[in-house]
């Protein structure tokens, strides 16, 4: 406890009452003694950091940066030069990629938050000061595992090592002084960082792109109507962008109130009203759903061909339910009053549904063919900006949800 709270080449002496003196291997047991005195001098040191808590993803920092910790290490997304050696930890000495041999010397030049480099090399870089070498030890699902840029000569499920040194990076562009197109100009480029993330399915690294705009945009104020139009439109879509995040991520009750946001600046926006309806119907929540559906074709004729499609899955979805829910509870109003039927007793081990409540008994491939069905066509204005149709995921509700389809409740019928 005493050396944690020295500096690098300070002399001190350490008084240790019989309280703190614990067994340790390095000096011998005393008996007897009330106190101990140490005189410490502390030479070096290496500064290990558990960056998951697990002991799975550790930095060792070998040779010290320069300036202060943390203010002075690119916490923010940066522009970043590094060098490193990567290294197979079963194979200490397989060296699988050296960017002063294999890059021709030329450090590697990202972005730090846009996946361009596995999660726990951008984890540990971010941590680092300028001149800063360190070593990290990295587990598969942080490495190469969930990477697409997938080096040839790492096997799957392999532990890494690698040796980093920061030479540099650069911060992102402040927007004070900019005119209002280059402000635009630049919200446009990070955007389409976002929409790229979004498209390799990063929807958690997308939303935190179209938030960082979204944050900047607290700071800035349009001069005119025309001005004004273009920066409104321009926040509606990034909402709405992240309302399509959070949707991906199953976070149904947030998409919704991001398109919330959207929807109280303008009531009509179809867009909005056609991915919170879908939240809606990802939720369970099918009367919400059906309302933003029918305001559609209310407030805008083009925007009919989507809705109708939308209502019509969300009326096959209902009877999905249903049919499930009756399956799932068959027989338990068939007994006299007083008597408690099993439920799902009797039927082959192949048949039984989930009756656990997560809806896991529909097969992947069904939910896939099911939410297919649903996508908006490329053309029709409320397809993510840019965004090819994708797989809506998860569409059976949940089992609480079920029962409130069916206006029961669980310990009523109990």
């Amino acid at each position: 406890m005493g050396i944690g709270s020295m500096a690098r080449e300070e002399k001190a002496i350490i008084y240790v009452t019989s309280a703190y003196l614990t067994n340790s291997s390095l000096i011998p047991q005393l008996e007897g003694i009330e106190e101990v005195q140490f005189e410490v001098e502390l030479v070096q040191f290496v500064q290990v950091r558990d960056m998951l808590g697990d002991g799975r993803l550790i930095k060792r920092r070998v040779v010290d940066g320069k300036g202060e910790f943390p203010m002075d290490c690119p916490l923010h997304d940066s522009l970043l030069r590094v060098h490193y050696k990567g290294m197979l930890l079963d194979e200490p000495k397989s060296i699988f990629y050296d960017t002063r041999v294999d890059n021709h010397g030329e450090p590697l030049e990202f972005c730090s938050g846009e996946g361009l480099v596995p999660e726990g090399f951008e984890m540990c870089v971010r941590l680092m000061l300028p001149g800063e070498k360190s070593i990290v030890t990295c587990p598969p699902d942080f490495a190469y595992d969930k990477f697409p840029r997938l080096p040839a000569n790492v096997p799957e499920g392999a532990h890494v090592q690698w040796e980093i040194e920061l030479l540099g990076f650069e911060m992102p562009k402040d927007w004070t002084g900019f005119t209002f197109q280059e402000i635009m100009d630049d919200a446009e480029k990070i955007k389409t960082t976002g929409n790229r993330l979004f498209k390799e399915g990063k929807f958690e690294l997308a939303k935190a792109k179209y938030e960082k705009v979204l944050r900047e945009y607290n700071h800035v104020h349009p001069q005119d109507d025309d001005e004004g139009k273009i920066f409104a439109n321009s926040r509606s879509s990034l909402h709405l962008n992240v309302a399509a995040c959070y949707q991906k991520m199953g976070e149904y009750r947030k998409s919704i109130d991001t398109c919330n946001k959207v929807l109280e600046a303008n009531p009509v926006h179809v867009k909005a009203l056609y991915r919170r309806g879908m939240s809606y119907m990802l939720l369970g929540d099918f009367d919400d759903a059906k309302k933003d559906f029918e305001k559609m074709i209310a407030v805008d004729k083009s925007s009919e061909p989507d809705a109708t499609a939308a209502l019509n899955k969300l009326k096959q979805t209902i009877q999905e339910t249903e049919k499930k829910a009756r399956k799932q509870f068959k027989g338990l109003f068939d007994k006299k009053p007083g008597e408690i039927s099993e439920v799902g007793v009797g039927e082959p081990e192949g048949n039984k549904t989930d009756t656990t409540g997560s809806g896991e008994a529909a097969s992947t491939a069904d939910r896939d063919a099911d939410a297919k069905e649903a996508i908006p066509r490329a053309d029709s204005g409320l397809a993510f900006e840019e965004e090819r149709p994708g797989l809506l995921a998860r569409i059976w509700p949940s089992a609480s949800r079920i029962f409130s389809s069916l206006g029961l409740n669980r310990c009523t019928i109990l």
